[in-house]
């Protein structure tokens, strides 16, 4: 769930030895480096079925900072298995996207190296040097806003940063500010460190907005935070499906499908429910790209080909989260309605920073988060 630091030095203590283990990536039979490495489309390979049949042939591929609870992951990577007889090797599913890149790195020319990346739009942008291109065959769909021209990274899901509480422990909020009341102290968890993860990040410009801040100046954002903490309602907790279900972290403010997703897991155990804030409606996607040194290149092409199809986007939607090809979907009548209908709720303007803005937002983080929160 969390996709947030934790555990940083033994993290990298374990990938340094995994490094230090690995074998090499076999060069043609099982993880052939020729072709597939370089392909930037399954027409490169020969078309599609092609591209499987050199998938099958690796027989693996390596993921990484992917929870089984995240965006509906869990059942993404069975489903994949099965159609293709391809083992997935899911690590760290709880690690960050900065701690996907350090992973790419440290384990480079190991057999142990991602396949594929799930990131952060800032963690992309900086990594770019690591990938290779690559347009999947529904590449028109996606947005132009949403994608790198070549291929190198594109949107894949996205959603709202939301608030999720327990309505048993605390009253609903319908605003940033009702975070700030006395009925919520020592409750409110906040997924990660917001110079490390994107989820966070969103989360502190969710709070710029609701405190009359904006895109271009997260300030408010970081102050309230600094403001939570000062009344005793921040909670240095970084929330798992555990917390929440032991009651730990009795408010989380993440993005809408990861809380709603504990809604329907915590019937009967607990009345967990989300909203988006009133003035407060961020929106983001994660972003999708192929390690350059895949040691599995075939397989990891085939994962992006899955998870940009029809079937692969309505099992994202059924996680609650909004696939990148949602309004192609929905026109072509292959969005699975039902799914579609549970979405969160959102009303109102809706924002998404754009790179300037982002960027600009990083920098006022890394200036000012540890000092006003620590």
């Amino acid at each position: 769930m969390t996709k947030s630091l934790r555990l940083a030095g033994v993290v990298a203590t374990a990938l340094a030895l995994l490094a230090a283990c690995g074998t090499p990536p076999p060069k043609d039979g099982a993880g052939s480096t020729s072709s597939a490495s370089t392909a930037t489309s399954a027409a490169d390979l020969g078309g599609l079925d092609k591209l499987v049949e050199a998938a099958k042939k690796e027989g693996k591929l390596n993921v990484i900072a992917l929870p089984p609870d995240w965006a509906n992951y869990g059942e993404i990577i069975k489903a994949f298995e099965a159609e293709y007889g391809i083992k997935v090797d899911s690590a760290q599913p709880d690690a960050s996207s900065q701690e996907e890149i350090n992973a790419a790195n440290q384990l480079k020319g190991s057999d142990r190296a991602p396949d594929v990346f799930d990131l952060g739009l800032n963690v992309a942008l900086a990594n770019k040097n690591l990938f290779a291109p690559y347009r999947v065959q529904t590449w028109d769909d996606i947005p132009a806003e949403l994608k790198e021209p070549s291929g190198l990274y594109y949107g894949d899901y996205g959603g709202f940063m939301s608030i999720g509480y327990d309505a048993a422990k605390v009253p609903a909020p319908t605003t940033v500010k009702d975070l700030l009341k006395p009925e919520y102290q020592g409750k409110v968890a906040l997924n990660g460190d917001p110079t490390q993860a994107g989820a966070a990040f969103s989360g502190v410009v969710m709070a710029s907005l609701g405190n009359g801040g904006s895109a271009d100046d997260i300030a408010p954002g970081v102050e309230f935070f600094k403001q939570l903490k000062a009344a005793g309602n921040f909670l240095p907790v970084d929330p798992t499906p555990a917390t929440i279900e032991s009651g730990q972290t009795p408010v989380v403010i993440d993005w809408d499908y990861t809380n709603a997703a504990q809604t329907a897991k915590l019937a009967g155990k607990a009345d967990w429910k989300v909203v988006v804030p009133q003035g407060a409606q961020v929106g983001a996607y994660y972003n999708q790209a192929i390690n350059k040194d895949a040691p599995h290149p075939a397989a990891a092409r085939l994962w992006q080909e899955f998870l940009y199809s029809d079937k692969g986007q309505n099992l994202y939607l059924k996680g609650l989260s909004r696939p990148v090809r949602l309004d192609a979907m929905v026109k072509s009548g292959k969005v699975d309605a039902d799914a579609h209908a549970k979405l969160p709720k959102t009303d109102g303007k809706q924002v998404f920073l754009t790179q300037e803005q982002a960027d600009k937002a990083k920098k006022t983080l890394s200036e000012t988060w540890a000092q006003a929160v620590g």
